[in-house]
């Protein structure tokens, strides 16, 4: 699902919502700015979701406590940037929450596929403005023409999947070069 980033306090409202009425206890929340996963981790320990944030700028120490605390549930929700997931196995993961839209498609099927790999339902919720993609332009403005023009055309991808008017699946899979079977789909469209 893909709903509309109003702004932050909206978004972090919905973020909550979303936790508490799914009766899920396992999930991910990626956002791609560091302080940001400290600030949101805050807030959901504030309304009583067990949460803590992960980012390449923490000491190691502290990484590997915060995914030893979510790999044994003693963590409900890992508010995290790209840096969280690879490597880490945890079945149960229930839900996959992009704050802020990925980079890519790729990626965003990356992170989305750490949800439900028990054979379980795992959801997937992101959070899209146009703003975020303005955003990641600037960080690119410093780069190399090539890597500029490669960026610029993997954010289009991203726009035109938080966009389309069609079924999402059918769009990933057609991205991908998969076959589309419609009996598999369900409600996703």
């Amino acid at each position: 699902e893909i709903r509309p980033k109003v702004n932050k306090d909206q978004t972090i409202k919905n973020i909550i919502q979303f936790i508490k009425t799914s009766g899920s206890k396992s999930g991910i929340i990626y956002i791609q700015a560091r302080k940001s996963t400290e600030d949101i981790a805050q807030v959901l320990n504030v309304n009583g979701i067990k949460a803590a944030a992960y980012h390449a700028g923490l000491d190691a120490k502290i990484r590997t406590k915060v995914q030893d605390d979510f790999l044994m549930e003693e963590v409900e929700v890992i508010v995290a940037t790209i840096a969280f997931g690879m490597g880490i196995d945890k079945p149960d993961v229930r839900f996959v929450i992009h704050y802020d839209m990925p980079k890519s498609i790729e990626n965003y099927y990356q992170e989305t596929g750490r949800g439900g790999r028990d054979g379980l339902k795992g959801d997937s919720l992101a959070f899209y403005t146009y703003k975020d993609i303005l955003k990641l332009e600037r960080f690119l403005r410093d780069k190399p023409v090539a890597e500029r023009e490669l960026s610029a055309q993997l954010m289009e991808e991203v726009i035109a999947y938080a966009e389309t008017s069609t079924c999402r699946r059918k769009f990933l899979l057609h991205y991908f070069g998969e076959e589309y079977d419609d009996t598999k789909c369900s409600n996703m469209c």
